[in-house]
Order: C-alpha cells, then structure tokens, then sequence
C-alpha cells in the first residue's frame, strides 16, 4: 500500500490521469501562494559573494534528475574541492564534515545516504552536509577549499553561485508548481539559470552492472529492483523487462524488519539496486544482489567551458 501510494504521488505530481488532474485544480489555490512566496524570496535577497567559486547543481522539479551523479562527474576533474548539500534522510541536524580529502568522518546515519555516496565516490574531495549552505561555505573555506559544489542549490538566492539546471528528457505533462503539480519554481525559471543541461541532448546515462565488484552483461530472469530513490521507474529503463520493483520513499531508511519480510516474500528472487540504495543496503545480508552504477556521459561538451572559465575568473 505504501509503494502504491508514494508512486501515485509521482504519477499526480509529473504525469497525471484526468482525476489527478481535477485534484490540482482544487489545490490552485495553495500554488498561487506558493509562488508569492518564491517571488517574494527571490526579490528579497540580496546575493552574498562568498570569494569562492560555487557551482550550483539543481533542478525546478521535485526529486531526482542525476544532480548527484552529475556533480561526481564534474567535480573528479578539480582538485581542493568541497561538495555542500543538505543531507536528506539523514538522523543528524546541523554541520559535519562527511569526509575530508577522501577521509571518511561520519557513518551514514550523520551523513545520508547521498552525502555518503559523494564521500566514497570522491576521493580526493571534502564533503559537507549543513541546513545552512553559508555556514558550510565558511566552513569550507576554512579547510583551505578552492571550489565548492552546492547540490540543489538553485533556490538559495542569497549566495553568489554559477547555476546549473538539470532539465528531464521527457518534460512532464503537469506544469504547476507544488502543490498542484512537481515543479518547486515556474517553468520559466530556466531562463535564469548559468547554465542549462538537458538530458539526451547535453548528456546521457550509462549503467553498468556489477556483482561482488565484478562487471556482469547477464542477469537473472527473477529480479526485484530494490531502492529508495525518486523517480525509480527511471531505473528499470536499464534492466530486464520482466523485473519487479520494490520502491520506497526517497531517502528512505530501510529497518532489518522490512528486508527481512521482503527476502521472504521474493526468496526465489535475486535483488539489485543503485549506489545510492547501497550505501544503505550493504549493512545487511544478502544471498544475491546486483549493483547498478550510473554514470554520465557529456555530449556537450562545449557547455563545460562555460564552467571552466567561470572557475577560472573567480579563483582564489
């Protein structure tokens, strides 16, 4: 019932049947007060230069849309860098340093999930997670830090930044803002932004499978997608036809109750999941399970020059 619901909710929020469409039209209302409020924030602020180049990677639509594996990707090109994000999902409030030049410094449950993704997929790099970005900023900074990468950080009008939207490759059919529909800022918004990437025009997706660290081209005809991601449905684009899901919320912590009740109920099944899930999923035990790691691939990469000589004219 909980998956079904939290997929119901995508499916209003992105693509909605003609009685989810009624249901948001009711709650316009709601939106237009919502987007006074955006507008509001937007004219009230004043951006602060922060005398650091910071790189925002977000989106103008709720969830997912590759800003983590997107922000591995260009920051594994620098050196001295930091990647500040808020940590959804975790257990902990306010400031820690995940990982310090590739050192990790917390577990998973001060972390999250993506933050602990960031921490083991960038070596070289010093991750932050802070409700405050300008508190991680200067923290970041005081670790002698030349470049900050700021997940989802669009919406902080208050900082000085380079803004880099990431745009879906199928756009959604519902256009309102919340809570009538997925978008956190109108469609316009994207004309605001540095810099705009579009999947399947600016870049594509690459999955590759592995088992045990082993790269694997054929999979078991009895597999369940297992993850806690948004947009999970995107995930199966990847995988065998036939595959099953069992999704949860994004961010969401899985209880060994939970695994347990569903090795039980899919025993004859092997499982496979994302990095993001795994980081979570590998402190329990499984028989048979398959990783799917996503990469990109830049097919503008004219666009990245853009990054480069923002870097370049903003450097320390």
């Amino acid at each position: 019932m909980k998956q079904k619901l939290f997929l119901w909710v995508e499916e209003y929020l992105f693509f909605p049947n003609l009685f989810q469409r009624l249901i948001s039209i009711l709650l316009l209302p709601f939106t237009l007060v919502y987007m006074l409020i955006i507008a509001f924030k937007r004219a009230k602020s004043t951006p602060i230069d922060f005398k650091i180049p910071i790189i925002s990677i977000g989106n103008i639509i709720v969830g997912g849309s590759g800003k983590t594996p997107l922000t591995i990707k260009l920051a594994k090109n620098y050196e001295d860098v930091a990647v500040i994000l808020r940590g959804y999902g975790r257990k902990s409030r306010g400031l820690f340093v995940v990982s310090k030049n590739g050192k990790i410094l917390t577990d998973i449950n001060t972390s999250g999930d993506e933050a602990m993704l960031l921490a083991k997929s960038l070596p070289k790099a010093t991750i932050i997670v802070s409700e405050d970005r300008k508190k991680a900023i200067l923290k970041a900074k005081e670790l002698n830090c030349k470049l900050i990468f700021l997940d989802d950080g669009f919406s902080k009008y208050d900082i000085k930044k380079f803004d880099i939207l990431i745009r879906p490759n199928i756009e959604p059919t519902n256009l309102l803002c919340l809570p009538s529909g997925g978008y956190r800022e109108p469609k316009m918004a994207y004309s605001l932004a540095n810099l705009e990437l579009q999947e399947d025009v600016d870049f594509k997706r690459i999955v590759t499978i592995y088992k045990d660290e082993t790269k694997v081209d054929i999979l078991p005809q009895k597999l369940i997608l297992l993850t806690a991601i948004s947009k999970p449905k995107r995930v199966l684009e990847f995988l065998p036809k036939n595959t099953k899901m069992v999704a949860f919320e994004d961010h969401h912590n899985f209880t060994e109750n939970e695994i347990n009740d569903i090795k039980l109920k899919y025993k004859d099944y092997s499982f496979i999941t994302t990095e993001k899930d795994y980081v979570k999923l590998q402190n329990f035990v499984f028989d048979n399970i398959y990783l799917a790691k996503l990469d990109l691939e830049i097919i503008s990469k004219d666009k990245l020059s853009l990054i480069n000589k923002y870097i370049k004219i903003n450097k320390i």
